[in-house]
């Protein structure tokens, strides 16, 4: 993509969607070049859980038809995307909290942070200042169990991002709820860019443990994730075995269309 967050040759379709080519630190930079300003941008990182949950959540597939910036999020993508001979990088939403709150403390863009819990939320901030000097954090909110993300609660939620300032935020709610958010905040925050993160807060506040970096690689992260809470966990990726033959078979399909 370049500076204006248009799509370009490199970048892979998966599911109709446009994977941004770009690896982690230009994806940062990007996002937050564009931050705060007309070229702001949605950035959602597209795994095989998401691709399961679409396919039965329209509302979800239009706010992914809408994102601005979609990246591969989990080895399956990334597979997809070799598949078209498209050589991507995988960028979750955990690993683009770090260079983002860099690049926004340089550059002077503030940042936002919704979801999760409002003891995380305390400590994450406290750790992303320490690690980043200068970091303008606009506000914090962790919004109450059961939480609707288009609902007039969320439209108060997004009033007040807008009015804190913000150039950034980042969305800590889980797939659909985050994405639903950000596709509801940036219609009505246009300049102002939402970034799905899932569980990355937590991970910084060490409320949860990320898996090691040599599982992160080998694209085991899901079996350490479902190790660790199977009970909610372990349906969710039996769906998502089920569904990736087919899955990388259409992926491929794109190709060969070509």
């Amino acid at each position: 993509m370049d500076g204006a967050g248009q799509a370009v040759s490199s970048d892979a379709v998966v599911e109709d969607l446009r994977i941004s080519a770009l690896p982690l630190a230009e994806t940062a930079a990007l996002i937050c070049r564009n931050a705060g300003s007309a070229a702001a941008q949605n950035v959602f990182t597209l795994n095989l859980d998401h691709v399961v949950k679409m396919r039965k959540d329209a509302k979800f597939r239009g706010a992914y038809r809408r994102a601005g910036l979609i990246t591969a999020d989990g080895f399956p993508i990334v597979l997809a995307c070799s598949l078209q001979g498209k050589r991507v990088s995988r960028v979750a939403g955990s690993d683009l909290i770090a260079p983002i709150s860099a690049e926004a403390a340089r550059s002077g863009k503030s940042i936002y942070l919704f979801g999760s819990s409002f003891e995380v939320l305390i400590k994450a901030s406290r750790l992303l200042h320490e690690r980043n000097a200068g970091l303008m954090i606009a506000g914090v909110f962790a919004p109450p169990q059961g939480f609707n993300p288009t609902s007039e609660d969320a439209r108060r939620c997004i009033a007040t991002i807008g009015n804190s300032g913000a150039d950034l935020c980042f969305v800590a709610l889980g797939a659909p709820k985050q994405e639903l958010f950000a596709d509801l905040g940036k219609s009505l925050l246009s300049n102002i860019s939402f970034v799905c993160i899932g569980g990355g807060l937590d991970f910084i506040a060490g409320t949860q443990v990320r898996a090691p970096h040599w599982m992160q690689r080998g694209g085991l992260e899901w079996l350490w994730r479902a190790a660790s809470d199977p009970q909610r966990l372990l349906y969710r990726y039996l769906l998502c075995m089920a569904a990736l033959p087919g899955f990388l078979a259409r992926a491929a399909l794109v190709l060969w269309r070509r």
